[in-house]
């Protein structure tokens, strides 16, 4: 195979929101594919009808759009290979299921659920496989009229691959090299059920992989004990030279104890684990989003890249071309990566650091408006640039006090909002008893004389003459002139803020604060 084009698969279940665990897969699919100038298939697993979820499907292609994944063929791209929902190939998949059956490499069973109920309560660890299967009620057992009778009648039946027992299956993964499985542990699966004329994953996908010429499956490491069943299905069809190569990756770790990540995790600790947000529309539940959680697409995909993946060397910021070029999955890990969510917020700061300011303002003038201030974008990038590198304090989900740099624009709100709104003042403020004294109003008085005079109230101009005054009078008014201006000890250069503010609201201000704290 190694003189096909490279073409790669992801093929999510609408079952409901895309877990980011589902993203990292596809955005491996997708680097591999492009680093070696290859094709990403996009197709729907959705041969489990009862778990289907309207508005799944469309989600995650939302999700992708977002993100900057970009498919080259398959549900709402188009194809040669289509149709790419599973649902819509049910006659491709009887026709390999009838080939399986005429070859003697499949069964039908006719056994009901209470009939497997009660294998299961009589025999320990019982499954239906070589040892069990000659018992059981299946076209193995019965007569030949008595199984076409059955169907016939319209008797629900399931389609079993016969497994041999004793074969040493060998699995030849990219990651984990050579994993070798006896065919004894493994149960004959059900690939194919009358009831819905479905078959089950394991059918379509071999079959839908091999139709499409798909080279490499690079999916999760939960998916590793169905590989040896994958592989004596290539077997069975007689596929073997176009059996793709396989490469399973390790799971998400939870950020704390032991296990894989869960949506459970991200409520407790408080990070989303879903790319959008999400309302399950049975329940009505609204489960968060990175993109509604303000964090940026390019920040998410640098961030899950370096989950279990690494370049070889120190670097940490990379561009999505960045990451094609330096992709490989031989450096891919074995072992699980733990998700540091506070990583993903880092990223998300410098992300954002690199950006222009402009490009902050459609959030925060949203967040304004919200708030019933009016401003514009040539203000907002001003003040986005006077207080983008402060650092916040903000409560964990246990209530503690933390401090961490802006990283969401979301984060500017309670720092900026006296650049909009006029200070309450709050005389039991620590910083406030601290810097306002008995002599306080006095200074102040002096500084308006100051400033009064002055037609040019740029940064320039005030602080020739605020500095002159300084050195005249022996004064040291900043922290006092922060209270005036800002209600606490938070804020810009104090030359800038008032240079934003202008000298009428700068003036109003402090002598609203020599009125009020007195």
């Amino acid at each position: 195979m190694t003189d096909k084009k490279v073409r790669v698969r992801f093929a999510p279940s609408p079952t409901g929101p895309l877990h980011i665990g589902g993203v990292r897969t596809a955005l491996y699919n997708y680097l591999f594919a492009k680093k070696n100038h290859g094709e990403l298939v996009f197709r729907i697993e959705d041969t489990d009808s009862s778990r289907f979820v309207p508005g799944a499907e469309a989600y995650i292609i939302e999700s992708f759009k977002w993100l900057g994944i970009r498919f080259d063929e398959g549900v709402g791209f188009g194809g040669n290979y289509g149709p790419y929902r599973q649902s819509e190939r049910k006659e491709i998949y009887k026709k390999y299921v009838r080939q399986l059956l005429d070859a003697g490499k499949a069964y039908i069973a006719f056994d009901l659920p209470e009939e497997l109920d009660a294998k299961r309560q009589e025999m320990d660890n019982f499954q239906y496989d070589a040892s069990t299967r000659m018992s059981m009620r299946n076209s193995l057992t019965l007569p030949q009229e008595e199984v076409e009778r059955l169907i016939a009648e319209g008797h629900q039946y399931v389609v079993r691959f016969k497994i041999e027992p004793g074969i040493q299956v060998h699995v030849k993964d990219i990651i984990r090299g050579d994993v070798e499985v006896n065919s004894s542990i493994l149960d004959d699966k059900v690939l194919y059920k009358s009831a819905d004329e479905l078959p089950t994953y394991h059918l379509a996908n071999i079959v839908d992989d091999h139709l499409m010429e798909i080279t490499h499956v690079i999916r999760g490491e939960e998916w590793l004990p169905s590989a040896p069943l994958h592989v004596l299905l290539y077997k069975a069809f007689g596929w073997e030279d176009t059996m793709p190569q396989f490469a399973h990756l390790s799971l998400l770790l939870k950020p704390v104890g032991n296990g894989k990540l869960s949506k459970r995790d991200g409520d407790k600790l408080g990070f989303p684990v879903f790319p959008l947000e999400w309302h399950d529309p049975q329940t009505g539940k609204v489960s968060a989003g990175y993109r509604e959680q303000g964090y940026l697409p390019e920040a998410v995909i640098n961030f899950l890249a370096l989950l279990g993946w690494n370049p070889g060397d120190n670097r940490e910021m990379m561009t999505l071309d960045e990451l094609v070029e330096a992709f490989d999955l031989e450096k891919c890990s074995k072992s699980g990566a733990r998700f540091d969510y506070q990583k993903g917020i880092w990223f998300n700061q410098q992300y954002l650091l690199k950006q222009d300011a402009i490009e902050w303002t459609p959030e925060l003038d949203a967040i304004l408006r919200a708030n019933g201030i009016g401003s514009t974008p040539e203000r907002e990038a001003q003040v986005v640039d006077m207080m983008k590198t402060k650092v916040i304090e903000y409560e964990d989900q246990d209530g503690n006090r933390k401090k961490r740099n802006v990283s969401f624009v979301r984060d500017l709100w309670p720092l900026t909002r006296f650049f909009f709104v006029a200070p309450e003042y709050d005389k039991e403020d620590k910083f406030v008893r601290k810097n306002w004294k008995e002599s306080t109003s006095q200074d102040m008085q002096e500084l308006i004389q100051t400033l009064l005079p002055l037609e040019d109230f740029s940064v320039e101009s005030q602080k020739a003459a605020v500095d002159a005054w300084v050195e005249t009078s022996g004064k040291r008014p900043w922290n006092a002139w922060r209270v005036a201006l800002v209600g606490t000890g938070q804020g810009p250069d104090m030359y800038e803020l008032s240079a934003f503010l202008g000298k009428e609201e700068t003036l109003a201000r402090m002598r609203k604060a020599i009125e009020v704290l007195g």
